[in-house]
């Protein structure tokens, strides 16, 4: 993410100033030298990084508590959504999903009523960015390490402090500055694990006209999916199953979350399923969902297979307003564009 991207134009008096000349788009080494020209002037610019600097290493939360002890509910409700059936979180002795970390000290809707909440410096920092046009706000990405498992009646209390912030970076969604946050997390007085937290605090790039069609997102294809991507561009749909315990498991994983097991092969879906929950979308627009390109609505289902494991889809064939739970489905795949092709569910008939 390149600072020559920022979307405040540097004028050509300011690089004339700095004893570059402005070259012909052409000149590509005479460019170079002008970007860089321009980069140092941003640099020099910058100082709302400075500012937000100062606050690196203070308090964005201190003392904070947990509204609820580690308790088997939550365990099993965060367990059931996520389809994770270890033994380890169940039974006479079970301990909570290590993931589950940050969830002991969230506030809920109504947030921390006890006085532990966010400090007057974090307010302070996030009131500079939003007077200086930051006005909106992304979470980019988490880490977690975990110090000892967390068991039902743990106590949990934390603190929050301002770990980075960056310099003024620009990405598609806008230019701004990566802050983040760590959060030690202690059961009953002892560490358990660190939280951090990374957002992108930015200012909205200007709406382009597209140019073409539009496309749907590229799926994100790792060692862990390449092969349920192999599968798809064959017209299969393929499950992993574990080869110790045969669990099936989707979305594919590197490892069985029933009893821990690294290896696995799979099997191929028959394609018939239900709808087990769906939500329609009506904002944002994207225009390459639309069946005409008007971007919306149009429901996202959670198909349940007759293998019996679920996956995020579209279902077809049906207006967004006629999906309902229980609807039957089967299997098709969707060419969306020359270079990509998804497997989707169209409504079966007297559905």
């Amino acid at each position: 993410m390149s600072e020559r991207e920022d979307e405040d134009e540097v004028r050509e008096p300011e690089l004339r100033k700095s004893g570059v000349r402005v070259p012909d788009v052409q000149e590509h080494e005479a460019r170079d030298q002008l970007y860089e020209a321009r980069d140092q002037l941003y640099e020099a610019r910058d100082q709302l990084y400075e500012q937000l600097a100062a606050y690196v290493g203070r308090a964005a939360a201190t003392g904070g508590r947990g509204k609820d002890p580690v308790n088997e509910p939550m365990i099993r409700h965060w367990c059931e959504a996520m389809g994770d059936t270890s033994a380890a979180y169940r039974g006479p002795d079970p301990v909570a999903p290590p993931t589950m970390l940050q969830a002991w000290t969230m506030g809920g809707l109504s947030g921390h009523t006890d006085g532990t909440g966010r400090s007057a410096a974090y307010d302070e920092m996030f009131a500079l960015l939003d007077g200086g046009g930051y006005t909106s706000v992304v979470a980019t990405d988490c880490e977690q390490e975990y110090l000892r498992p967390l068991r039902p009646g743990d106590r949990i209390t934390f603190d929050t402090v301002i770990e980075s912030v960056s310099r003024r970076k620009t990405t598609k969604l806008g230019t701004g500055y990566f802050v983040t946050t760590r959060t030690d997390v202690r059961a009953d007085g002892e560490p358990a694990g660190t939280h951090r937290f990374r957002i992108l605090k930015y200012r909205p790039a200007p709406r382009r006209k597209p140019v073409g069609p539009a496309l749907r997102p590229r799926p994100v294809i790792n060692r862990d999916n390449a092969g349920f991507w192999a599968g798809v561009a064959e017209h299969r749909l393929l499950v992993q199953r574990c080869t110790d315990c045969a669990t099936l498991r989707l979305p594919w994983l590197p490892g069985c979350n029933a009893c821990g097991g690294a290896e696995w092969d799979t099997v191929e879906a028959g394609g018939k399923g239900t709808v087990f929950s769906h939500v329609v979308m009506h904002h944002p627009p994207f225009p390459a969902f639309g069946p005409t390109g008007e971007g919306g609505p149009y429901a996202v289902a959670l198909i349940e297979l007759a293998e019996g494991v679920r996956i995020v889809s579209n279902v077809i064939g049906v207006p967004y307003d006629k999906v309902r739970v229980g609807m039957p489905v089967h299997l098709e795949f969707l060419r969306t564009d020359p270079d990509l092709e998804l497997p989707v569910f169209r409504a079966s008939e007297g559905g």
